[in-house]
């Protein structure tokens, strides 16, 4: 399965993995709240590695499962009709380039970072027009 595959729907705004983003985003209370669930979970160098400028270290979907909770995970797989590995596999894909994407300049923004700017940049990356 290509990575457009695992992204499905990530241009659709409210649908796929695009539209999971978006939810993780918001139950989490924004990327401050993600990055203290990630610090919550014994990840927080993971996350705050996305965050800083340089190469973003990847995520294995146990660990997104680890700490977003397996019943987020649930709701968010049966909400956006995709299946479990395919929501985790989709998500520790694009969640470190929607981070990354939403803190440029290494850091948090003081408006919380743009999701919608940062998806628009991961599929930039992956049709190849950064």
């Amino acid at each position: 399965m290509g990575l457009l595959d695992q992204l499905g729907g990530l241009t659709g705004g409210n649908g796929g993995i695009g539209g999971a983003l978006q939810e993780i985003l918001g139950q989490s209370g924004g990327l401050d709240g993600l990055v203290a669930k990630f610090d919550q979970a014994g990840l927080g160098d993971l996350v705050k590695g996305w965050i800083a400028t340089g190469p973003n270290p990847a995520v294995a979907p146990g660990q997104l499962e680890q700490v977003l909770g397996s019943s987020q995970i649930r709701d968010l797989a049966a909400k956006f009709g995709l299946p479990l590995d395919q929501l985790l596999g989709g998500l520790s894909g694009a969640l470190p380039h929607a981070v990354d994407g939403m803190t440029p300049d290494g850091a948090i923004p003081a408006g919380g970072g743009n999701l919608n700017d940062a998806l628009g940049g991961i599929l930039g990356q992956i049709l190849g027009k950064s």
